[in-house]
């Protein structure tokens, strides 16, 4: 045990982790998403859904504190490794070499420790503002449930909600980019030709999965909550 702990914690170790981590991050969002995006499915889908997981009792705390240690572990791994580099980095060092290959040194990668910062804040708001907000009742099959669907709905008509919420999520882009690619060469893909193709699926992940959820906020802000997708 101490030689694994002491493993993890190596500068290799870290990696790994991190992108370890990051990857059950996105599987996380990806369905995240698939959830949210129920909003636009029949008028008790997203309820039915939310109730879905509130109905788990128990095992959804069990869930939502094995997210909490992700995020949280991923973030102390993210800020360990942003340190490492900075003590290792001489005072005034301005040009950055790679030891081997091209760098892949860029406004997402630079970012990531800030980026990700901001994201931890706003999911703690996110739950704040979402799992402890109003509690509207609706009853779904004679059984009394939550009305988050309403709730969803009546935020995403406020112009500063809907502009903090699109403004994080554009940070969440910039981040995933880099953090993709990062992941998935952290576990040993590190081929030149594996790299580039990492690198572009990277791209294409962050931007379909973030205008998935920007394109929720946007569309209930614009058409007022009655657009043509969301059935009553």
């Amino acid at each position: 045990m101490p030689s694994f702990i002491k493993a993890i914690n190596s500068q290799v170790g870290r990696k790994v982790m991190t992108g370890i981590t990051g990857i059950g991050l996105m599987l996380f969002l990806i369905g995240h998403i698939a959830g949210n995006l129920t909003i636009f499915g029949a008028p008790d889908a997203f309820n039915i859904y939310t109730k879905t997981l509130a109905d788990l009792g128990p095992l959804l705390y069990v869930i939502e504190a094995g997210l909490a240690f992700f995020f949280l572990y991923h973030t102390i791994l993210g800020v360990s490794i942003w340190r490492s580099r900075r003590k290792a980095r001489p005072e005034g060092y301005k040009k950055y070499q790679t030891k081997g290959g091209p760098s892949h040194q860029s406004l997402a990668s630079k970012s990531m420790i800030y980026t990700g910062s901001i994201i931890l804040v706003f999911l703690v708001l996110h739950i704040i503002h979402f799992k402890f907000g109003a509690d509207y009742a609706t009853m779904i099959d004679g059984v009394e449930a939550r009305d988050l669907r309403r709730l969803v709905i009546e935020e995403f008509q406020k112009t500063w909600i809907v502009v903090g919420y699109v403004g994080v999520l554009s940070l969440v882009i910039l981040h995933l980019s880099h953090g993709f690619w990062s992941a998935f060469t952290s576990l040993s893909m590190k081929s030149k030709e594996a790299s580039k193709k990492i690198q572009m699926a990277s791209y294409a992940f962050a931007i379909v999965i973030m205008l998935l959820f920007i394109f929720i906020p946007l569309y209930i802000y614009f058409t007022g909550g009655e657009g043509s997708l969301i059935s009553y």
